[in-house]
């Protein structure tokens, strides 16, 4: 059977780039309001023909039946830094659910490890695309995870790559003991989550106090024309840079305000 595979895929790039924008806004709305967003960062594919066809020869899928059977042809991947984001991750896609998605499965691979050591959430969705020949409903897959869980499934993937999905017992062990102990250290971060998240929020209002700080130095130095005047700002503002103190860097922020009354 032959097939006009460009058609065919062309939604599927379209729901791929899609998705990815709406995700990233997500992201970005979360950042410019100064709040800790769950989502860290998104990518996305759509599988190979290669692969259409070797899944579909496993999965025993007629090739006329590959668009209403095969849930992954689309796939975009949210990375999160902690397992508690996860949650919300889900939740977020829920919400949207029967507005510009339809969720149609849920499979939680982190609760219900897969024997290899795979953790990952996964959401199936039907997703509406507008294209030239009209509107077209196709499946995609979501996969939510960590970036330590996110790590191990790239290795694993390359390995099942290069031993054609016969990797040897031993190395499945250690890929399972991997597994373990990247499940730990996504513990380890969720136990000290306050403390990572507020050492994110700091290092992003210093960031801002900075560059405001350094914007305000340019202008003063047009103002004034005066190297003295600017060469003694710059001396205090790297010896307040230096120390780290963000309530000492503000203040100073807050003074070189006075040069523009």
């Amino acid at each position: 059977m032959i097939l006009d595979w460009k058609s065919i895929l062309i939604p599927y790039e379209q729901a791929v780039e899609e998705l990815k924008v709406k995700f990233k806004s997500i992201r970005n709305e979360y950042r410019k309001m100064n709040e800790y967003s769950p989502i860290e960062f998104v990518t996305g594919r759509v599988k190979e023909i290669s692969s259409i066809l070797e899944k579909s020869r496993k999965r025993n899928i007629p090739l006329d039946k590959i668009e209403e059977e095969m849930e992954d042809i689309a796939g975009i991947r949210i990375m999160c830094q902690l397992v508690d984001d996860i949650d919300r991750v889900v939740q977020l896609i829920r919400d949207r659910d029967g507005k510009d998605l339809k969720i149609v499965l849920e499979k939680d691979y982190i609760t219900d490890i897969k024997e290899s050591g795979y953790r990952s959430y996964h959401i199936i969705i039907k997703y509406w695309v507008q294209t030239a020949m009209g509107e077209k409903e196709i499946l995609a897959e979501i996969q939510i995870r960590t970036l330590a869980m996110n790590f191990w499934a790239t290795i694993e993937h390359s390995l099942n790559y290069k031993f054609k999905q016969n990797i040897p017992n031993d190395i499945k062990a250690r890929l399972k003991n991997a597994a373990e102990a990247a499940f730990l250290l996504d513990k380890e971060m969720s136990e000290i989550r306050d403390e990572i998240t507020d050492a994110q929020e700091m290092f992003k209002r210093t960031s801002y106090i900075v560059a405001e700080i350094i914007s305000k130095m340019q202008k003063i130095y047009f103002l004034t024309q005066s190297k003295e005047n600017i060469n003694e700002i710059q001396k205090k503002f790297w010896e307040l840079r230096e120390n780290g103190d963000y309530d000492e860097l503000k203040k100073f922020n807050d003074e070189l305000d006075l040069y523009f009354k």
